[in-house]
C-alpha cells in the first residue's frame, strides 16, 4: 500500500486510517467519511427528486434547492445510526 500513497504512506495516521477503509472497520475517522459520502450523494439525489417531481409546478431551481436541502434531512439521521450498530455488531 505503501507503493500506492508514496509519502503519505509513511504518515502512521494516514496509514492507520487507510488500512481501516480498505478492510471495512468502522472508526470515527471512517464513520465520518462515509457520513459525509452519504450527506453528498443525498444531496445530489434530493436536488433531482425535487426537479422530477415539482420542477415545472414551481420552478426547476426552486425545486433543486428545496430538494437538496430536504434530501439529507431523512439520510443522516439513518446513516448515523446504521453505522452505530454495524460498529456494535
Amino acid at each position: 500500500m505503501t507503493e500506492i500513497l508514496g509519502d503519505l504512506g509513511t504518515n502512521p495516521t494516514l496509514h492507520n486510517f487507510f488500512v481501516n477503509l480498505m478492510m471495512g472497520e468502522i472508526t470515527i475517522a471512517t464513520g465520518l467519511l462515509w457520513l459525509v459520502v452519504a450527506t453528498i450523494i443525498s444531496v445530489i439525489s434530493g436536488a433531482i427528486g425535487g426537479v422530477l417531481l415539482a420542477g415545472k409546478d414551481i420552478g426547476y431551481q426552486l425545486s433543486a434547492m428545496m430538494g437538496s436541502l430536504l434530501g439529507p434531512a431523512g439520510v443522516i439521521p439513518v446513516v448515523a445510526i446504521g453505522l452505530v450498530l454495524l460498529r456494535l455488531v
